[in-house]
């Protein structure tokens, strides 16, 4: 048992599963809550515009490590400007959310858990694409606060498969999705892919029951399996912030953030709601079906 009590700010962007993931991490690499680590939680449940009064919250309390869940949620660590070390982790393309340098080392007090993967846009077109063989036309929809590296990926890949995409953007803390809906009506969308955001993940159950009502097949992140959608694929959100712990546990070690080289996750799955399809009257094919690492009847 480490002597020293160290005090960890933890943000979180979208949900808490995350956070408790990265608090269980902790606990394996020996900072136990109540014996040796304190922390001090702030979750903005899909609420962009809190981010930056938590990050300074963070600076006031005098922690000893700030652990960023989400991009937009790093970015906002970063713009406190805090000597204080931060780790993060469920972050697509750190050097293009400048959360590290161009070569995509880590900068002076910031390393965390990448969890980009070049093909996983294409990916998700292709199994929507088994499933609906005629799809031509989609909509991509995100949340206005984060950047735009997740959509510019997921429309290069739309296009390159010779499709047709549009991008539908919604802003929280209550998006407004009757007109979000609205415009994938009135463009002819014929599927829908739910982009890993804070707001999405927010208000999966509610986008996820309007694709339905529309006929569209709905594509997640995996943390929103079992909320109403098709398909869920990706790499574990919570995976990612279980293996920040290492690293924040590293850094309240004494080790500088730039001897901890950015660390790249990637372990997609993916899950399958039968619910969904039966609603969509679509038959799924043996191979997506095999390929699932769940299916919910």
């Amino acid at each position: 048992m480490r002597d020293h009590v160290s005090v960890v700010g933890i943000i979180a962007a979208g949900g808490a599963p995350p956070v408790a993931r990265f608090k269980e991490g902790m606990r394996e690499h020996g900072l136990v809550e109540g014996e040796n680590v304190v922390f001090h939680k702030r979750i903005a449940f899909g609420d962009s515009t809190k981010l930056a009064g938590y990050a300074q919250d963070m600076v006031r309390l005098g922690v000893d490590l700030i652990a960023a869940v989400g991009a937009v949620t790093a970015r906002a660590a970063r713009a406190a400007k805090t000597a204080i070390p931060i780790v993060y982790s469920v972050v697509v393309q750190p050097a293009g959310d400048e959360l590290a340098d161009p070569s995509g080392d880590p900068l002076a007090n910031m390393t965390g858990v990448t969890t980009f993967d070049d093909g996983h846009a294409a990916a998700q077109i292709a199994l929507l694409r088994e499933i609906r063989p005629d799809l031509a036309r989609i909509a991509l929809l995100s949340d206005a606060a984060v950047s735009d590296c997740l959509r510019n990926a997921s429309m290069s890949a739309a296009q390159k498969a010779g499709m047709h995409a549009i991008d539908v953007r919604v802003v929280g803390p209550e998006p407004d999705l009757h007109t979000a809906f609205a415009r994938m009506r009135e463009d002819g969308t014929q599927a829908l892919v739910a982009l890993e955001n804070p707001i999405i993940g927010v208000h999966a159950a509610q986008i996820a029951e309007r694709a339905l009502s529309q006929n569209l097949p709905a594509l997640f992140a995996l943390e929103q399996a079992g909320t109403g959608g098709l398909l869920s694929y990706g790499t574990s959100l919570g995976q990612a912030a279980h293996r920040m712990a290492r690293k924040a546990s590293q850094l309240l070690e004494g080790r500088a953030a730039v001897e901890l080289p950015i660390e790249t996750l990637r372990c997609p799955d993916l899950v399958l709601d039968m619910r969904a399809a039966r609603r969509l009257g679509l038959t799924v094919p043996p191979g997506v079906q095999q390929r699932a690492a769940r299916i919910i009847q």
